[in-house]
C-alpha cells in the first residue's frame, strides 16, 4: 500500500524555512535581550516565552481570527495586496515562527549572557563596532547555542500540531503536515497510515536530539 510522501516535504520544508527566518531574527532579538538595560526586556523576555506554556491552539485560535478574511488585517491583506493567510502555507509560516520563537532565542540568550565581558570591552578597545564584535567574536565563540537554537527549532517545527491546524487546516499538498496527517488518518481509523507517519516522526525527532546531544558532549569534551 503506496502513502502520501507530500505531509513529510511540507514538514521538513516549513522545519528548514523556519529555522532559517528565526535564526536570522533570532540572533539580533536574542543579543537585545541579553545586554539591553531597558525595562522593555522584561515585557519582552515574557512574552518571547509564551509559547512554552501557552497552549497552542490559543495560539492558532488568535492567529486564526487576526488574518481571518472576516477581520481588519484578514481583510486588508486580502482587498489590498490580493494576499490570504488562513489556511495557506504562508500561514503555518508564521504560526510556526511565533509558536517556535522561545526555542531559538532562548539558548542563543543564554549563552551571550554567559560570554566574558572581557573579551566584548577587548574588541570595542580595538575599535570593532558592536556589529562586528557580535559577527567575529561572539557568535564563533557561542555555535553550540546556536546548534540548540536550530536543532530544537527544527524538531519543534516537526512536531507542532495544534497551531498549524488552526491556522492551515489539512489541505493535502498545502498544509497538511505529516502531524496532521496522523491526526487525519486516526480519525480515519487508518491506523496503518497513521502508524507510518508516526514512527518516521519519532526516528526525525529522535536523530535531531541524538545530534544535538553529541555535539554538546562534544564540545564539553573540549572544554574538559
Amino acid at each position: 500500500m503506496g502513502y502520501d510522501l507530500r505531509p513529510f516535504f511540507l514538514t521538513f520544508k516549513l522545519a528548514f524555512i523556519t529555522a532559517g527566518i528565526l535564526f536570522i531574527a533570532g540572533i539580533p532579538l536574542a543579543y537585545w535581550l541579553a545586554f539591553t538595560k531597558n525595562r522593555m526586556r522584561y515585557f519582552v523576555e515574557t512574552l518571547v516565552s509564551m509559547p512554552l506554556v501557552l497552549p497552542s491552539t490559543v495560539i492558532g485560535f488568535y492567529l486564526l481570527v487576526i488574518f481571518s478574511p472576516r477581520y481588519y488585517v484578514g481583510n486588508l491583506l486580502e482587498t489590498v495586496f490580493n494576499a490570504r493567510v488562513v489556511f495557506t502555507f504562508t500561514g503555518l509560516v508564521i504560526g510556526s515562527v511565533i509558536y517556535s520563537l522561545p526555542f531559538m532565542v532562548n539558548p542563543i540568550k543564554s549563552a551571550l549572557q554567559n560570554f566574558p565581558v572581557s573579551l566584548i570591552e577587548a574588541s570595542y578597545t580595538l575599535g570593532k563596532s558592536k556589529a562586528a564584535t557580535l559577527l567575529h567574536i561572539i557568535l564563533p565563540n557561542i555555535k553550540p547555542a546556536l546548534f540548540t537554537g536550530i536543532a530544537m527549532t527544527f524538531a519543534h517545527t516537526v512536531g507542532e500540531f495544534g497551531v498549524v491546524l488552526m491556522i492551515g487546516g489539512s489541505i493535502p499538498g498545502e498544509t497538511r503536515v505529516a502531524s496532521i496527517a496522523v491526526y487525519g488518518e486516526t480519525e480515519a481509523l487508518n491506523f496503518s497510515a497513521a502508524n507510518f507517519y508516526s514512527i518516521i516522526l519519532i526516528v526525525v525527532s529522535f536523530s535531531m536530539l541524538m545530534l544535538l546531544s553529541l555535539a554538546n558532549r562534544k564540545k564539553q569534551g573540549f572544554n574538559g
